[in-house]
């Protein structure tokens, strides 16, 4: 058994990181900065609306139903134990070390290309403001080199920090579209728009490809539960803060989208063709003062999701470096800040590199954010989908199965491979055409690295079994 194994038997599985730190509304802000809820409104649902029209609210409500299927089979293993690896040790515990160590990977690609596409929205939303107030705007690279440079600092201090930072931004930010979709609605007479309600003129190849989109908006619900146990009482905590955040901004999203439609009709300029629909809607509400300090709320919304994906990833990497799949070093424990700051400062790197070659080659911050997003978004369903077929294969081991974990998970696998469908057929316009199968090549790549380490140092297979055993031995859940 390594070195670093040795040590998660000491100090309460901390693995030098806090313990029991987080209250249960600090591990509820992780998942929520996370999902950055303010980039849905401003950049998504005009995406969707784009392709679902009317039944943008339903493609909505269909993906919120689909997260909550994906919630159910992830808390199978939230409620049971915690670690700092999150799905990579869930999928351990259910399909073992070479499924867990797949799924690591896809979940580090998924996290650490959200972070680089959503400093494109930072990048995009400070301009906006620069422009409309001292009308100068600023080098996108520059913005995104510095919205992860700050980013990493908070997460290399202090992951308390961390998440009060992003709960009062994202509290914040959400406060003034909840306002803005009140007003609209006001404004509409809080009449029914039974053009909407009775999806007039949408199809369903358009529900379909708008709820691959949606789904997108949700990503990142799950990132509590890699912070294992920094959270105070986690396997009650952890559960809770997947579940809430799924039905805080699925709500908001559904009504979001359905106030914007409405707010939009009548306009000049259509939803989807729209570059800052908040604002138009403000400027129709007579708050153009509003849609200011909207696009600051998206600013600090987007950054909010930054920290939170640099957080999320850097634990996952911290944690597969300590069983022997990366260099050792990023599994280091800061001996002050008890932050995993090597893993932090990686994890910063490589979000940073993309989005800034992008940038500085002429592509734009809503082409970055499509592009980058994309190959993120194509990570966390397969990690969603590897979940929901490892919750039923550990609860059948634990003698627990029943009939309607496996409806659950069926439902889930299956609205998840609609969304990857969706990605392939019909086939999107380039490079959106290709996406998929980069982030396959990628994530091949890891695979290939990871079968190679399982065989070459048997060691590392053994050091992750008795990782798991002792992490869920702690909690009574031994496998």
């Amino acid at each position: 058994m390594s070195a670093k194994s040795k040590e998660v038997n000491r100090g309460g599985h901390s693995y030098g990181l806090k313990s029991e730190t987080l209250t249960p509304l600090e591990t509820l802000g992780q998942s929520i900065a996370n999902i950055a809820p303010t980039a849905t409104p401003t950049i998504v649902i005009p995406l969707v609306f784009a392709l679902s029209g009317g039944a943008t609210w339903l493609a909505y409500l269909f993906a919120t139903v689909s997260i909550l299927l994906v919630a159910a089979s992830i808390n199978q293993f939230a409620r049971r134990s915690a670690s700092p690896g999150s799905f990579y040790s869930y999928a351990i515990t259910g399909l073992g070390p070479f499924w867990g160590s797949v799924t690591g990977w896809a979940l580090l690609i998924a996290y650490i290309g959200c972070a680089s596409a959503v400093t494109s929205g930072v990048s995009n939303y400070t301009n906006v403001f620069l422009d409309s107030v001292f009308h100068f705007k600023v080098p996108a690279a520059i913005l995104i080199a510095l919205s992860v440079l700050i980013a990493w600092y908070i997460a290399y201090k202090d992951i308390k920090l961390s998440t009060r930072v992003s709960l009062a931004l994202e509290f914040f930010s959400v406060s003034l579209i909840v306002l803005l979709v009140g007003v609209t609605l006001y404004r509409y007479g809080w009449k029914l728009d039974w053009a909407q309600l009775t999806l007039k003129g949408a199809g369903l190849d358009g529900l379909r490809g708008g709820l691959v989109l949606a789904i997108f908006s949700f990503v990142g619900f799950e990132s509590a539960a890699a912070l294992g146990s920094e959270a105070k009482n986690p396997l009650q905590s952890i559960p809770r803060a997947i579940v809430r955040s799924a039905l805080i901004v699925g709500a908001l999203f559904v009504v979001s989208s359905y106030a914007q439609v409405i707010g939009f009709y009548g306009n000049a300029e259509t939803l989807d063709k729209s570059s800052a629909p908040l604002s138009v809607l403000a400027d129709k509400a007579g708050l153009s003062s509003l849609g200011l300090l909207i696009d600051i709320g998206a600013i600090i919304s987007f950054f909010a999701c930054v920290l939170a994906s640099i957080n999320a990833g850097a634990r996952v990497l911290f944690l597969m470096s300590r069983h022997g799949l990366f260099h050792s070093s990023a599994g280091d424990a800061h001996h002050k800040n008890e932050t995993p700051h090597i893993a932090v400062t990686i994890s910063s790197i490589l979000a940073v590199i993309p989005a800034v070659i992008l940038s500085i080659n002429g592509t734009g911050d809503f082409d970055i954010y499509g592009w980058v997003g994309t190959i993120a978004t194509l990570g966390f369903i397969v990690t969603y989908i590897i979940i929901s077929i490892a919750a039923p294969v550990y609860l059948k081991r634990r003698g627990e199965l029943k009939i309607q974990h496996l409806v659950i998970s069926g439902l889930a696998v299956f609205t998840l491979g609609l969304a990857i469908l969706g990605n392939l057929y019909p086939v999107p316009p380039a490079p959106y055409n290709i996406l998929p199968y980069i982030f396959l090549g990628i994530w091949l790549a890891g695979v290939a690295w990871i079968a190679f380490i399982h065989k070459a140092q048997p060691n590392v297979v053994e050091d992750i079994r008795e990782d798991s055993r002792a992490i869920n031995a702690r909690f009574g859940d031994g496998i």
